[in-house]
């Protein structure tokens, strides 16, 4: 159901973001550079804050940690946050956070523009070997602060029985907008929709991309939601849903794509890398590949998620902290994490390997040379929120005076 937000009281909402976003352990500062990194005399004890998908996760990254203690001499205490956004914010808020911590790319500017994170990028004499567009994600005020530790793109998820069953054959797999809405209609069952999308940003943004949009101006400053290349990328999605071809996830009673698709409500679907696990998990007798997404008008096109290895401002071991990402996303390092728990390494060096060991999923990490990062610029989470509100009736969505709505949200926040 669409959620209408009152002007005055998205403006409290904005408010309180950006009130949030000025508290910090940083204080305020005006330099955050690493051109002298504290370094605290002595062996010392970094603490490391995490989010974690599960037990796999958790035991790789303090084996990690640990094999870097035993080798500098230092000791590294990870802690798993139950609430990572709610622990990392109130760690900066006493001045004593973590000194390196997992940090969203959809939270980045914010810390960023407040002072609680120290820019240490420019030490890695190899940070070239990053993805460019996730170096971008992490670059604020035209300094990159952190870099990044492994990152996840979209692609596209095909159920091989049901392309089977439709006539379709390998020559057939979609790589044009018209090729995906042909395809999807021969998919369409009275029991199975040819592609099911899950609802937000986070998904239609893919189509954005690929119509050379984004919601953003490149720098960050203006906002562009209103603007033909993100109109028409989403009336093509509109367009196929209104004609039953497309729907999206909550029109198939599914709380994520990866459910419409697992449980065949959809033939088709739109997700992560994550779906691995998902459907080894929960749907394991689903035959399913992957390619990627179709190419827009303007090219390929997907969406990054990532996060990065952030320290704190005011941490006091800052040349120790450094020390410890470096190891932490080594090639080696990356390619263990993969195995452990399923990421794909943020290092372009990584990726034949990658693609070697895991071929299924090179159609994911070809999306790193193509890819586009999170809305992050300052202050956006709530008007981000208020845009996916807005969008969750998508086929009876009013587009134009939606994304007018967010632009101007939008530069009321980024005006400021």
């Amino acid at each position: 159901m669409t959620r209408t937000v009152r002007t005055t009281s998205l403006a409290l909402a904005i408010a309180g973001a950006l009130t949030l976003s000025a508290c910090g352990g940083g204080g305020f500062k005006d330099d955050s550079g690493s051109s002298a990194p504290a370094s605290a005399s002595g062996p010392v004890d970094l603490k490391m804050l995490i989010a974690s998908s599960g037990d796999a996760e958790t035991n790789a990254v303090k084996a990690a940690a640990d094999a870097w203690a035993k080798k500098s001499g230092n000791t590294v205490t990870v802690t798993v946050a139950s609430d990572m956004n709610q622990q990392l914010a109130q760690g900066f808020a006493s001045g004593k956070p973590a000194d390196v911590f997992y940090l969203d790319a959809s939270r980045f500017a914010d810390y960023a523009k407040n002072g609680s994170l120290f820019a240490y990028a420019d030490q890695f004499k190899d940070n070239s070997d990053f993805y460019e567009s996730l170096r971008q994600t992490f670059t604020y005020d035209g300094k990159q602060y952190c870099v990044p530790k492994d990152f996840s793109t979209l692609a596209l998820e095909i159920n091989t029985d049901s392309w089977a069953r439709a006539g379709l054959t390998d020559a057939d797999v979609p790589t044009t907008w018209e090729q995906l809405e042909a395809v999807s209609k021969k998919l369409t069952t009275k029991d199975q929709v040819g592609l099911g999308i899950g609802v937000g940003i986070d998904r239609l943004g893919a189509f954005v991309v690929q119509n050379g949009g984004w919601w953003l101006s490149e720098d960050g400053t203006k906002p562009t939601a209103s603007t033909p290349a993100v109109t028409e990328a989403l009336q093509y999605v509109q367009r196929n849903v209104k004609a039953g071809n497309f729907k999206m996830s909550n029109q198939l009673d599914s709380g994520w794509g990866g459910e419409a698709f697992g449980t065949k409500k959809a033939a088709m679907t739109i997700e992560g890398n994550w779906i691995k696990g998902a459907v080894k998990n929960d749907y394991p007798d689903l035959k399913y590949k992957t390619v990627e997404l179709p190419a827009g008008p303007k090219g390929k096109g997907t969406l990054q998620f990532t996060q990065c290895w952030g320290i704190a401002s005011d941490s006091t071991a800052q040349a120790q902290a450094v020390d410890l990402v470096k190891s932490l996303t080594t090639v080696e390092q990356q390619m263990a994490f993969a195995d452990a728990f399923g990421v794909m390494p943020s290092r372009q060096s990584a990726a034949d390997q990658y693609k070697t060991k895991f071929p299924e999923d090179a159609p994911f990490i070809a999306g790193g040379e193509y890819g586009h990062g999170p809305i992050n610029a300052p202050g956006m989470e709530q008007v981000v929120a208020d845009l996916n509100s807005k969008l969750e009736n998508f086929g009876g969505a009013d587009l134009s005076s939606v994304l007018k709505g967010f632009d101007t949200n939008a530069g009321a926040v980024l005006g400021k």
